[in-house]
């Protein structure tokens, strides 16, 4: 229970309402860029127990936009890791096409989010979800951002999802 509690005193972070989507992640005080700024945490679970949820968590999403979402990762080929736990604030951090922050699976199979570049204080920390071209209608993105391609997809997968909006059109 103390080590869950620990990340509940990050001196990075603090959680409160989010002009991006619900609550958001802002910084504290001035970060550095390359900070290891939170661990992601959460309970490990299968893929097809991921899959569930992820119908699940999409369902309720689709009825109540304001309601968040999915908060899995995948671990390696047979787990994922499942974020939505009390003691996770970083499932609170939001996507954005112009993050600030990137996911990094470190060795230990831990997930950590680590700043892009250097963040000011008060700033909303973000990052790319890196979620599947293949679902991308399931996910618009509220970002805001200058450089916002309207969903939450990997940024790898732009010209991609740009086709298929592109075919929608014609």
């Amino acid at each position: 229970m103390l080590n869950k509690l620990k990340h509940f005193v990050n001196p990075f972070i603090i959680v409160k309402n989010s002009g991006i989507h619900s609550m958001g992640v802002f910084a504290r005080k001035n970060i550095k860029k390359g900070t290891r700024i939170i661990e992601y945490l959460g309970r490990e679970i299968t893929h097809q127990e991921s899959e569930l949820l992820y119908d699940k968590m999409l369902s309720q999403h689709k009825k109540n936009p304001n309601k968040p979402s999915v908060y899995t990762f995948s671990i390696d080929n047979e787990k994922d890791l499942d974020g939505d736990v009390w003691w996770n604030l970083a499932k609170y951090i939001n996507h954005s096409c112009n993050p600030n922050c990137e996911s990094i699976m470190e060795e230990d199979n831990t997930i950590a989010l680590f700043a892009l570049r250097d963040i000011k204080e008060g700033e909303e920390l973000s990052f790319n979800y890196g979620y599947d071209v293949d679902s991308w209608e399931e996910h618009p993105c509220y970002c805001g951002s200058k450089n916002c391609v309207g969903h939450i997809v990997s940024e790898e997968q732009w010209d991609k999802l740009e086709e298929l909006k592109n075919k929608i059109k014609n």
